[in-house]
């Protein structure tokens, strides 16, 4: 039985320095790339801290092996579930029976935690994880005292009353109480206070902070990235106009658009398609880009952050991680975001075009001549310095400070003694 009945005890034992901490990452990976590759940023910041750690990510993303890690971080891909466009999950691929699914990731993931023994496990957004697959990883943890969980949160999940009802319903208020020693919220309160709108401060108490967004211009620095960049543009000199849609699986009508928009004079079009994207749509997109001699589709590229540093303009939609890097870069960039299931995509670009950081086109008004008057548009955007970019250095000073006092009974002491 998941009981949530008593609290969650203090840890106040000094880790041997002999030791390189271990540090769990969890996603659950259900539509798109963002959770993996915010996962890859936030191993790449961690590996730079004073204490040098061991990292495994653990996530339901099978692309992850074409993404570069980071030296000292590895990844246990579960096999995936997917994300329908009405919000219900069932397996990607692995037959129909999504409660078996279930069964076996968590099944994957307890023997994988149980024997990799973190001091610490960071939680992509959902406290007890996908159809509640963290259950039997909590109760362990918990009964063995020496790992730290904190909840990593994005700066929106959906409209306040969505949220609330969902929480109260997954009984995720009492999973933080119970559970996990803080939530960090990978965000800026200025623009959007999840805690405040949602309810959610005073629920779970002192335990929650923000830390900034994720600045992702740190992922230039990477060989990958000029790479990619260059076996995408070849030797074509002409500046560019790129469209990306995340991993695609909802992302054919923007991607439809941007084919048949009018590109700027002397310009070309790059679009990313994203694996994601059904076969019979990617197809019908080489069709139509076909015809012309100024585009080009790409289904993937491993490392695109170089590629969207270079871009002339950017059209895109609106997830945390993809919204992150336009930030993070300060290219002109127009977000188209998804409005359903839920509405986290529509209230995070909202705020962000009222305060011209970007430009913002609602799905009900995309079509090919709404990106063309955009693109060949004036544009004059607010920098993204008037935001709270510092969540990576802030995460690896918290990180920092709990490898100061770990939990006492982690088995890797004796170990190292």
């Amino acid at each position: 039985m998941f009981d949530l009945a008593s609290g969650h005890k203090d840890h106040a034992t000094t880790v041997d320095p002999a030791r390189a901490p271990r540090i769990v990452l969890y996603s659950h990976d259900t539509l798109g790339f963002g959770h993996l590759r915010r996962n890859l940023l936030i191993a790449g910041a961690l590996k730079q801290g004073l204490r040098t750690p061991e990292i495994l990510m653990i996530g339901g993303m099978r692309e992850a092996g074409a993404f570069a890690m980071p030296d000292g971080v590895d990844c246990v891909t579960l096999p995936a579930y997917a994300k329908g466009s009405d919000g219900t999950y069932r397996p990607r691929d692995l037959g129909g029976d999504l409660g078996a699914l279930r069964s076996l990731r968590a099944q994957i993931i307890a023997a994988t935690v149980s024997s990799f023994a973190p001091d610490l496990m960071i939680v992509d957004n959902v406290p007890r994880g996908a159809q509640f697959e963290l259950d039997p990883v909590l109760s362990m943890l918990r009964a063995r005292g020496t790992t730290r969980l904190v909840l990593g949160l994005r700066d929106v999940i959906d409209a306040p009353g969505v949220v609330r009802r969902q929480w109260l319903w997954q009984r995720n208020f009492e999973t933080i109480a119970r559970y996990y020693d803080a939530v960090w919220v990978y965000g800026d309160p200025t623009l959007y206070d999840i805690l405040t709108d949602c309810e959610l401060g005073g629920a779970i108490g002192d335990k929650a902070r923000h830390v900034g967004y994720l600045d992702h211009a740190t992922r230039l620095s990477q060989p990958l990235a000029a790479q990619d960049r260059d076996a995408v543009l070849g030797s074509d000199p002409r500046p560019y106009v790129l469209c990306a849609v995340g991993g695609g699986r909802d992302g054919n009508a923007v991607c439809a658009a941007f084919a048949a928009a009018t590109l700027p004079a002397g310009h070309r079009g790059v679009l990313i398609t994203g694996t994601q994207m059904p076969q019979a749509l990617r197809d019908r997109l080489h069709a139509l880009v076909a015809r012309r001699d100024d585009m080009m589709v790409v289904p993937f590229v491993r490392e695109p952050i170089a590629l969207m540093q270079g871009a002339a303009r950017i059209v895109s939609m609106g997830g945390y991680n993809t919204t992150c890097e336009v930030l993070s870069l300060g290219r002109p960039t127009l977000i188209v975001p998804r409005a359903a299931p839920r509405a986290e995509q529509l209230i995070r670009t909202i705020r962000l075009a009222d305060r011209r950081l970007v430009d913002m086109l609602h799905p009900d008004d995309l079509g090919a001549d709404a990106l063309t008057t955009w693109l060949q548009a004036d544009i004059s955007l607010v920098p993204a310095s008037t935001l709270a970019m510092d969540g990576l250095g802030t995460v690896r000073g918290l990180v920092d400070d709990m490898f100061a006092t770990v939990p006492a009974a982690n088995p890797h002491l004796a170990e190292a003694c």
